[in-house]
C-alpha cells in the first residue's frame, strides 16, 4: 500500500520578512520608550487631565457648544450626502460599465481623491472660501468621495449579472436593465457603506476646526490654544456625547438594513 505523501509546507521566509521589517519600523522610532511609561510622565499626564475638571457649564458657552455641536453634525451630514451623489456618478464608470478607459481615468480620480486627507483638504479650501463650516464640508465631500467611490464602485463589480441579463432578453435598455436587475441587490451595502463613513466623519468633523473649518473643532483649538482646560473639558464632553450617539444610530441603522 502506497504511503500518502505529506502536503508541502509552505515557505516560512514571508513570515521571517514580516517580523523583520515590524522590527525596523519600531527601531526607527526616535523617542525614548522608558519616559513613556515613567511615573513622572503618568503624573503629568494626570495633571493635564485634571484640569479639564470641572468642565465650563455656565449657560452661554454652553450655548456657543450647543451650536458647534449642531454645525458639526451639519458639516458631516452635508459633506457625506455631497460624497454619495460624487462616489455615485464616478463609481459607475470606476466599475466597468462604460468601458475600460473611463474605468481606469475615474479610479485614478478616486485615488486622488481619497490620498489626501480631510484636514488637508480643508486647509487648502479655507484659503480659497475662507473660515466657516463651508470649507470643512467641501473637504469632507471631497475625500469621502474618493472613499465611497471605489466602495460603490466595487460592490456593483460584484453584482450577479443573472438579473439584468434576464431583462436584456426581454427587451429591457441597458439603463432599465441597471436600474431594475443591478442596482436593488446592492442598495442596502451602499446604504450600510454610507452610514459608516457618516459615523467616520462625525469623527474628521470634531477635528476640521483645527484649521477654522468650524464646528466643535474650531472651539476646541481656540480654547486649548489660551489654555482654557475647563472650557476644552465642555467641547472634549460634547464630542464624545456627539460620537457615541452617531455610532449607536448608525449601528442601529445597519443592523435594521441587514435583516
Amino acid at each position: 500500500m502506497d504511503r500518502l505523501t505529506p502536503p508541502p509546507r509552505a515557505p516560512r521566509w514571508p513570515l521571517a520578512a514580516v517580523a523583520i521589517f515590524v522590527v525596523a519600523c519600531f527601531a526607527s522610532l526616535e523617542g525614548e520608550w522608558s519616559s513613556l511609561f515613567s511615573f513622572d510622565s503618568a503624573r503629568r499626564m494626570a495633571d493635564l487631565f485634571a484640569g479639564f475638571v470641572p468642565p465650563a457649564t455656565d449657560a452661554q458657552f454652553l450655548r456657543k457648544v450647543g451650536i458647534g455641536t449642531l454645525e458639526t453634525l451639519a458639516i458631516s451630514w452635508a459633506g457625506t450626502l455631497l460624497a454619495v451623489a460624487g462616489g455615485m456618478l464616478v463609481a459607475l464608470p470606476a466599475a466597468g460599465l462604460w468601458g475600460a478607459l473611463p474605468r481606469s481615468l475615474s479610479r485614478f480620480l478616486l485615488n486622488g481623491l481619497r490620498a489626501v486627507p480631510e484636514l488637508v483638504w480643508a486647509a487648502l479650501l479655507v484659503i480659497v472660501a475662507g473660515l466657516g463650516p463651508f470649507p470643512g464640508t467641501l473637504a469632507l465631500a471631497l475625500h469621502t468621495t474618493g472613499v465611497l467611490g471605489r466602495l460603490f464602485a466595487e460592490a456593483l463589480e460584484n453584482v450577479p449579472p443573472e438579473p439584468a441579463l434576464a431583462l436584456r432578453r426581454n427587451g429591457a435598455g441597458a439603463v432599465a436593465a441597471f436600474a431594475y436587475g443591478s442596482f436593488p441587490q446592492v442598495v442596502p451595502q451602499l446604504l450600510s457603506y454610507t452610514l459608516y463613513r457618516w459615523e467616520n466623519n462625525i469623527r474628521a468633523a470634531a477635528i476640521l476646526g483645527v484649521v477654522g473649518a468650524g464646528g466643535l473643532g474650531q472651539l476646541l483649538f481656540y480654547h486649548l490654544g489660551l489654555f482654557h482646560f475647563a472650557e476644552s473639558g465642555t467641547v472634549i464632553f460634547a464630542m464624545l456625547l456627539l460620537v457615541g450617539l452617531v455610532d449607536w444610530a448608525s449601528t442601529a441603522l445597519r443592523e435594521r438594513l441587514t435583516r
